[in-house]
């Protein structure tokens, strides 16, 4: 890429493939060791245990709605909005160039 700029979308895709790619151990880590602290509570028995399911079933659902969302949704978003901006700004950077191009109806032929 050159001086940091994504001249296509396919350098775009790669880009992003490539950071999601990185955050996977990290989040996969935390979420793994998240787990298997809350799975034993959610299985637990007794005195009690009916209050702290009710506390870990959401910390769970949770867990795993942001392990999915910042390693698929959130790279999504990003590629679809990152890219409808850069081709509003190619576009409106090639419109000026095309006007100049134009004769002026006033001009004598």
């Amino acid at each position: 890429m050159a001086s940091g700029l994504r001249p296509a979308l396919a350098d775009l895709q790669a880009t992003i493939v490539e950071g999601a790619a990185k955050r996977l151990r990290p989040k996969f880590m935390t979420v793994a060791t998240m787990f298997v602290g809350l799975i034993p509570i959610m299985w637990a028995t007794g005195a009690g245990s009916d209050v702290w399911k009710r506390i870990v079933a959401p910390m769970v659902g949770g867990i795993f709605t942001s392990f999915v969302l910042e390693l698929v949704v959130y790279p999504a978003i990003y590629e679809i909005w990152k890219w409808h901006f850069e081709m509003k700004r190619a576009c409106a950077e090639a419109q000026p160039a095309a006007l100049v191009a134009l004769p002026s109806p006033e001009a004598p032929a």
